[in-house]
């Protein structure tokens, strides 16, 4: 079930704030604990807090501090976008929404506000942030200054930024639409627009655009001298007190700002009693200028009077801070109760909320990114600690790995080495290691080596294994850090970063042994595709299986699919899609289908089927009009070791895909295997996922 909606917009000064206010307190009234996340805020000034977050929090009473409401300024975002970082600032969102959803019922997200500088990424950011936390938008679009061909293009351009990322969309809301042409926008945006997705439209609400006085205090850092109480008066009007009283009184509109210079004594009391009189309109605040302040007879006059409204002198020439004034964006914030509250109901007013909650409530995401199945990986690792044994302790991979593990507190690790040699080696390499919280074993000399010696050669005296045979054996990494897993002195081993596949596996085959449903040790990978996660198996152990060994491995793959929160859609993999192939290969292919058909009839599968029917949509809906699986399998099963090696190194390299793993299936416990021409980060992704293993065992 969704636990999250994001606002999202493609433009400045959209309004976007109203929907955020109005679906905030729709859902309070919905659920018990709603949060707030803004993934990415403007910059702001040491002491202050961003407005957006501020006048949430505070207005609705949330259990958030203002720090966990937010990831990162625009700023920092830029300066990690030039630096290629655009990855870590993803982690990092998706580590402080996570920690939010967690404590809360439901979290608002809320997007970017298209100003300042940067404003060029911010759409294309926006669509990468929902579709890495999995959320559905709500898209709003401004109708200001804009023919309707205009404002519909524009908005579709931005449906389709996000629907071509697979982010679902619930709802559009056109926002500051003249009122006469609401439904007109509404038509031109269900023509557009798919029929689920849901279509309002809000008109412009005059009272909402126009500055406070204490937004004008702010812009044009005046000195407030009277009527600081009446600070957030709106200004529903502007002119300037440059002609005599009796003329000036006739241009007076409703919340008027007098405009006057200092001296104007006469503009300044007439201003104030015009405020009072019934037969006047309603004067908002009144503005010094040129630096200059009425006499003190004056100022005397005013501070006896029983109500004032706010008085506020400023430097600038009057022609200059008219035209700043004039230029004001008004912004809604926690004190103008008034606005906030026009905005929730003008939000009520014009939004269907009983059939948007049931849109919010019925969504499900599918599919997982990459940047999120990373992040649930860790997650996972921290729930359940684990021990991880790394035999290759004088590899320096292994060793900055360890590092960076260590750092991330998510395992805890032995390495098998001489912890000389790996003190030299941390000294050269310049890294920060923890050596108290690492266990390292030199197998001669450590404690259990005789006990280790004695427990292999009875597990392996019937295959004419020698006492003395076991002892060298016992010396080897491999063997030793298997025989810690069999024994429990640690959860699960990673290798193979400086030994081969048949060396980090044998010993597990010979002690540690399939589990009694499984007669084959197989393989997959985790291949991190730039908007998915796909399973790849097998494409490191079995050279030739047969089509029982096929069906194993994709049973035992689907089902680690299942364990790591991908749903599995199984593709058999061949030449040929369907009941058109002929050939050994394929029948081969089609055998093991029906094998997993009759012992798993809950699975999705389908076999024979082509890599572009399985994985492109509208090439398997062309040849497998009717499969569950075609054009969205997630499960992709090759039918031998050549053709899965080959296909996803050549899937790595050319699409730039994360490959994690491979993880080994089909032992009794977890021991995984490393290419030797493996990176730092495939062996702590592979650190990882041995942890979770561990926790199923």
């Amino acid at each position: 079930m969704n636990k999250a909606i994001y606002i999202a917009t493609s433009e400045s000064n959209s309004g976007k704030s109203i929907i955020t206010l109005g679906l905030m307190s729709m859902l309070i009234g919905k659920t018990a604990k709603v949060g707030y996340f803004r993934p990415i805020i403007e910059d702001f000034e040491d002491g202050k807090l961003d407005n957006h977050i501020e006048t949430v929090i505070s207005h609705f009473g949330l259990d958030i501090r203002f720090e966990d409401a937010f990831a990162i300024t625009k700023s920092q975002l830029i300066k990690k976008k030039n630096k290629g970082k655009i990855g870590d600032v993803l982690d990092l969102i998706i580590e402080k929404f996570k920690h939010l959803e967690e404590r809360f019922d439901f979290v608002l997200v809320e997007g970017t506000s298209f100003s300042g500088e940067g404003t060029a990424i911010e759409l294309d950011m926006n669509v990468l942030i929902a579709k890495n936390l999995g959320i559905p938008t709500i898209i709003v679009g401004s109708g200001v200054g804009k023919t309707l061909e205009e404002f519909l293009d524009g908005e579709y351009l931005a449906y389709d930024s996000f629907k071509n990322k697979e982010v679902e969309v619930l709802a559009f809301i056109a926002n500051k639409i003249q009122p006469e042409n609401l439904k007109l926008a509404e038509d031109g945006l269900r023509s557009v627009l798919p029929k689920e997705v849901l279509v309002s439209a809000i008109p412009v609400i005059s009272s909402l655009n126009n500055p406070t006085v204490k937004e004008i205090v702010e812009e044009l850092d005046a000195k407030i001298l009277f009527g600081k109480e009446f600070i957030n008066n709106e200004v529903g009007s502007f002119s300037v007190g440059a002609m005599q009283l009796r003329n000036y009184l006739l241009h007076l509109k409703e919340n008027a700002l007098v405009i006057t210079p200092g001296d104007r004594a006469d503009i300044i009391l007439g201003a104030l009693q015009a405020n009072e009189s019934v037969n006047y309109p309603t004067v908002s605040g009144i503005i010094l200028t040129g630096n200059i302040l009425p006499e003190d007879s004056i100022l005397k006059l005013i501070e006896g009077l029983n109500s004032v409204v706010p008085i506020i002198a400023v430097e600038g020439g009057t022609y200059r801070i008219t035209n700043k004034i004039g230029s004001i964006q008004s912004k809604i914030y926690a004190e103008n109760i008034h606005k906030i509250e026009t905005s929730i109901s003008t939000f009520e007013k014009y939004v269907d909320l009983d059939e948007l909650s049931d849109k919010l409530s019925a969504f499900e995401a599918e599919g997982m990114t990459p940047k999120m199945f990373q992040y649930n990986l860790v997650k996972r690792a921290k729930q359940h600690r684990k021990h991880v044994v790394l035999p290759e302790g004088n590899d320096d991979r292994i060793i900055i790995a360890t590092s960076r593990l260590l750092a991330m507190d998510v395992v805890d690790i032995s390495i098998i080495g001489n912890k000389k040699q790996i003190e030299n080696k941390v000294a050269e390499l310049g890294i920060a290691f923890d050596f108290s919280k690492v266990n390292i074993i030199n197998p001669i000399v450590s404690p259990y080596y005789d006990d280790y010696v004695n427990t292999y050669y009875e597990l392996r005296k019937n295959k004419n294994v020698s006492m003395a045979m076991a002892k060298d054996l016992m010396e080897d990494v491999s063997y030793f850090g298997t025989m810690m897993v069999y024994k429990g002195h640690a959860d699960g081993m990673v290798s193979g970063a400086a030994h081969t596949t048949q060396h980090t596996i044998l010993p597990a085959l010979q002690f540690i042994k399939t589990k009694p449903n499984s007669s084959v040790v197989s393989s997959i990978f985790f291949m991190c595709l730039e908007d998915r996660v796909s399973i790849f198996g097998d494409c490191a152990i079995n050279p030739n299986p047969t089509a029982e060994q096929l069906a194993e491995i994709a049973i035992s793959s689907a089902d680690s699919s299942m364990a790591f929160g991908i749903e599995p859609k199984v593709a058999m993999l061949s030449y040929s899609s369907g009941s058109s192939g002929k050939g050994d290969e394929v029948e081969k292919v089609r055998t093991a289908t029906e094998i997993v058909k009759k012992k798993r009839p809950d699975l999705k599968i389908e076999g024979p089927i082509q890599y572009d029917a399985a994985v492109d949509m509208e090439v398997g809906q062309s040849k497998m009009p009717n499969s569950e699986v075609a054009g969205q399998a997630s499960v992709l099963i090759f039918p031998d070791l050549n053709t899965g090696n080959n296909t996803y190194k050549a899937v790595q390299r050319e699409t730039g895909a994360l490959a994690i793993g491979p993880m080994l299936q089909g032992l009794n416990k977890p021991v995984n295997d490393l290419s030797r021409g493996c990176t730092v980060d495939d062996i702590i992704n592979t650190v990882v996922i041995t942890a979770i293993q561990a926790q199923g065992l």
